[in-house]
């Protein structure tokens, strides 16, 4: 099994930018997906999630700037960010997550927000 995330990167606050994880060895379309984030010194925190039949949950905290997607066909899920903020910096990481049998994490890419 293997979840490959890209698409970070260095942004300016208010910019954009659209993180994409792609997962081979599982039955992607079964998987709820889900982005979480991790700052230095701080914990990982889930940031938004999709499930198979594509409801999605947010944090508070980004809520109304970022989406999150998914592509059956290409077993990819995406998270397009807006309005980015410095808070924002972190290490993201693709989740994949079947009932309780299956957890499986990419290997993260950093998002940083600064001037």
């Amino acid at each position: 099994v293997q979840l490959q995330a890209s698409g970070g990167g260095l942004v300016q606050p208010g910019g954009s930018l659209r993180l994409a994880c792609t997962a081979s060895g599982i039955t992607f379309s079964r998987y709820v997906m889900g982005w979480y984030r991790q700052a230095p010194g701080k914990q990982r925190e889930l940031v938004a999630s999709i499930h198979p039949i594509g409801s999605t949950d947010y944090a508070d905290s980004v809520k109304g700037r970022f989406t999150i997607s998914r592509d059956n066909a290409e077993n990819t899920v995406y998270l397009q960010m807006n309005s980015l903020k410095p808070e924002d910096s972190a290490v993201y990481y693709c989740n994949g997550k079947y009932f309780r049998s299956a957890d499986y994490w990419g290997q993260g890419t950093l998002v940083t927000v600064s001037s």
